[in-house]
């Protein structure tokens, strides 16, 4: 990730503006309890739906699916620990500004910061495969002339 990309920005005597910082990581909080919330809708969809699909194959997609949405949940509660302490750090930076001058804390937020990107790309990605699933086996197993009813 080049420079550019960073959300640390430091002023002009090169000091890192910690407040900023904490507000990013509750908007990256925010950010995982919309996906947590997104990702109970598609469980609760997939066990509304999954007592009409009678072909194996159909049913074989399906489990994957609850798999792969199980452990980007996990995933999620996982880094949204991460987050959590990382703004409470953030918050003690903010408190004590003598504590600022760690390089390494700037390393971890810039790592987290990825964490977060490639959370958010897996999540999108396997929420296009649940969809374009759905769509399968919804035309497979003649499936709206059930929901109509």
């Amino acid at each position: 990730m080049d420079n550019s990309n960073k959300s640390i920005q430091q002023n002009t005597i090169g000091e890192v503006n910690w407040q900023e910082l904490y507000i990013l990581t509750d908007h990256w909080k925010s950010d995982l309890n919309f996906y947590k919330d997104d990702l109970r809708f598609l469980h609760h969809l997939i066990d509304k739906y999954i007592i009409w699909i009678t072909k194996d194959d159909n049913l074989n997609m399906v489990n994957d699916i609850k798999k792969n949405l199980f452990e980007i949940r996990n995933k999620g509660k996982d880094l949204m620990k991460e987050v959590t302490t990382h703004q409470r750090n953030l918050g003690l930076m903010v408190e004590n500004p003598v504590q600022s001058s760690n390089p390494q804390f700037i390393e971890d937020h810039e790592a987290l910061e990825d964490k977060i990107s490639k959370f958010v790309k897996l999540f999108r990605s396997n929420r296009k495969e649940v969809f374009k699933i759905t769509e399968y086996i919804i035309d497979s197993e003649e499936l709206p002339n059930i929901l109509k009813s």
